[in-house]
């Protein structure tokens, strides 16, 4: 899965993302790939023309030493305007800002878009969703990172596939709340223009906005559900890292303590099966449902 986040939206994809605009940095975990822009290099088209005229000037330098022991000399002069092109583009190109490009070209306005194959892409443009799927990313990566201290009990292969599972589930629940803040706004913004209470028009639109409530108020609830399920994962998988990092500490300690004092060491350590039984119960749950 392709998680692309710039300055105007956040794109979900399970297919690859590009830029539309600028450079991009990528940092894949497992099977998620985060994709951000990369900074503008800030070089002016003054700079950019003037770097391109000293390649220029060395190619042609090259080329004419190359004529000399017998190259042909358009061969030379091919090579440096590939060469000259090919780094005004990308100079060009890493000026600007960085856009990525919306995957598909929906023929209505949606922040759904159909790509080729079962998934869906999802495109996030509203602040609220966006603030609540980088909550849930910065969930993600918290997760990941317990993952070495957890290896004898999880499978790494089917929690990678939960989590990713949950996070292109929570982008679909999030991008139709995108688009029932819409409806609802329009529905609101709509008055009655006098009809009668009894008017059908009037009843249908009531109607409408009992049906749009009610579905905004269960995405709601299943995006709350996730966000909480991934919370609970991340804050049992932490908890029992911190907890081994102690028990070892406290082993060090104990056997420091017994070298010291030439007595047998003790072999007790803190109970950890409830939080180990926490743990694998969030995974499991996780896995149960992303299926």
């Amino acid at each position: 899965m392709f998680i692309g986040v710039d300055p105007g939206k956040t794109v979900v994809s399970p297919t690859p993302l590009r830029m539309s605009s600028g450079r991009a940095l990528r940092f894949r975990s497992g099977s998620v790939t985060e994709i951000v822009p990369r900074p503008p290099s800030g070089r002016s088209r003054a700079d950019r023309i003037r770097i391109a005229s000293q390649v220029a000037f060395a190619s042609v330098i090259a080329g004419a030493l190359l004529s000399a022991v017998g190259v042909p000399w358009w061969i030379s002069a091919a090579v440096a305007l590939v060469l000259v092109t090919s780094l005004a583009t990308r100079q060009a190109r890493a000026a600007q800002p960085g856009r990525l490009a919306t995957p598909g070209r929906p023929r209505r306005r949606s922040p759904r878009v159909e790509p080729a194959g079962d998934s869906q892409a999802y495109v996030l443009v509203a602040p609220r969703e966006r603030a609540a799927f980088g909550q849930a990313l910065a969930l993600s990566r918290r997760i990941r990172r317990t993952w070495p201290a957890l290896r004898d009990m999880i499978d790494p292969v089917d929690a990678d596939r939960s989590l990713a599972a949950a996070l292109h589930e929570l982008a679909g629940v999030l991008a139709q709340r995108q688009h029932l803040r819409r409806l609802r706004a329009e529905l609101a913004e709509s008055a009655g223009y006098g009809l009668p209470p009894t008017s059908p028009a009037l009843q249908a639109l009531a109607d409408q906005r009992e049906r749009v409530d009610a579905l905004w108020q269960s995405t709601r609830a299943e995006a709350n559900r996730i966000l909480a399920a991934l919370h609970a994962i991340a804050r049992a998988g932490e908890d029992f890292v911190r907890e081994q990092r102690l028990l070892e500490t406290a082993r060090s300690a104990e056997l420091a303590l017994a070298e010291l004092t030439r007595s047998p060491a003790a072999t007790e350590a803190p109970e950890l099966a409830e939080r180990t039984s926490a743990v694998i119960a969030a995974y499991r749950e996780l896995l149960r449902r992303s299926n």
